[in-house]
């Protein structure tokens, strides 16, 4: 068994996807846009053609999928966020700097019991991303 994130960015995906492409070097797996689908449209769903119905991209090892879902313009996520755990410090805060770029910084970059360089952000999407660095003794 297995979880995935699926993230509905309203009407951003496309815009979402190339961020997290340049700011943690996201890899996409697959983009399909409603334009493409092999089935119309269900009544009342009027999204535009060239809007994402579905991709993936991988972060590190991660797949995340994701769609512009019903279009309204204005995505919302709340009660979780994304961990990112990268090997050190440097990685930490050069992650943690590319994913606040436009968002909103919650808890800054700080050592604490459990990683040497941890922080909490919303990025300008309104995702919630917490960035730690492995603890030394962790590193091999």
């Amino acid at each position: 068994m297995q979880v995935q994130s699926y993230l509905f960015f309203d009407g951003r995906c496309e815009e979402a996807i190339e961020f997290y492409k340049k700011a943690l070097g996201a890899k996409v797996d697959m983009m399909m846009r409603y334009k493409d689908s092999p089935e119309p449209q269900p009544p009342g769903h009027n999204v535009p053609g060239d809007k994402v119905m579905h991709a993936s991209f991988r972060v590190g090892d991660t797949l995340v999928m994701a769609s512009d879902g019903n279009n309204t313009g204005k995505p919302s996520f709340q009660g979780f966020s994304l961990a990112i755990s990268v090997p050190d410090e440097a990685k930490a805060k050069q992650c943690f700097n590319a994913l606040a770029e436009g968002g909103k910084v919650q808890m800054p970059l700080a050592e604490t019991f459990f990683s040497p360089s941890f922080g909490m952000l919303a990025d300008r999407f309104g995702v919630g991303w917490m960035v730690m660095a492995q603890p030394k003794e962790a590193r091999t």
